[in-house]
């Protein structure tokens, strides 16, 4: 039995709305239009998680200044980091729960769109059955399918590497930053370990991560976006107002 088992109820359920969807629109666009869909509904839960990190960006210069000054002193390094926090309507672990919340809808969606019952993976996608892995490929136009495919998760990839320096480099403090960015580059290339997993699924999986990963993309950006007058830089906002 699968460890992923217990959520079978969940996954026959997101089948059914997805195998309805695919009765008026080719199952590719049933699968992308489902996933979209769940991550509009996931959307107030992003936002939370977004002002967290502009919150902890923001703090980041005093955090830097508390702990160098009580370097020696963890107990109260501990008891100033949160006074400031409760001063600044801030949790220390701001962000950690809408991520969490978000884990079992991607662990559905997942196992929905690799071992789905019934039809869903008979559909094909310019004449690719779903259901079909990159390793199984044998015609050129599965070749050419799955090319796509990856080109356009390592394009996303390499975009979201980019967007996490530019977000590093802003919200770093100036002293020790260096070494903060170079603690954080592995961590930013692991944007680029999505189209490596998008080589293990079948092509319906892969499907579901492309919408899924341009949908993160474009809703950073926009989260993230720099408002007028650079309101919206991380880091902009006044240290005494509270993230709300």
């Amino acid at each position: 039995m699968s460890v992923l088992s217990f959520l079978d109820p969940a996954v026959r359920l997101a089948h059914a709305a997805v195998a309805a969807l695919a009765t008026v629109v080719p199952g590719a666009v049933a699968i992308v239009l489902f996933t979209l869909a769940v991550r509009a509904a996931l959307h107030p839960l992003a936002r939370s998680a977004a002002r967290a990190e502009r919150a902890r960006l923001r703090l980041a210069p005093e955090v830097a200044r508390l702990r160098e000054r009580h370097a020696q002193d963890s107990g109260r390094l501990n008891r100033e980091l949160l006074a400031l926090h409760r001063a600044e309507g801030v949790g220390p672990f701001a962000g950690l729960l809408p991520a969490l919340l978000q884990a079992p809808f991607f662990s559905v969606m997942y196992r929905l769109f690799t071992t789905a019952p019934g039809h869903l993976l008979d559909a094909t996608l310019a004449g690719v059955p779903l259901a079909v892995h990159p390793t199984a490929a044998r015609t050129p136009a599965q070749f050419a399918v799955f090319a796509v495919l990856e080109a356009a998760l390592l394009a996303l990839a390499w975009c979201n590497v980019r967007r996490a320096k530019e977000a590093a480099l802003l919200g770093a403090p100036a002293k020790g930053a260096t070494a903060k960015g170079a603690a954080a580059g592995p961590l930013r290339w692991l944007a680029f370990g999505t189209p490596l997993f998008a080589l293990l699924l079948p092509l319906a999986g892969g499907l579901y991560l492309l919408t899924s990963t341009a949908w993160t993309a474009a809703e950073r950006w926009y989260l993230h976006r720099p408002a007028a007058g650079g309101a919206g830089r991380p880091g902009a906002q006044a240290v005494g107002q509270p993230a709300r």
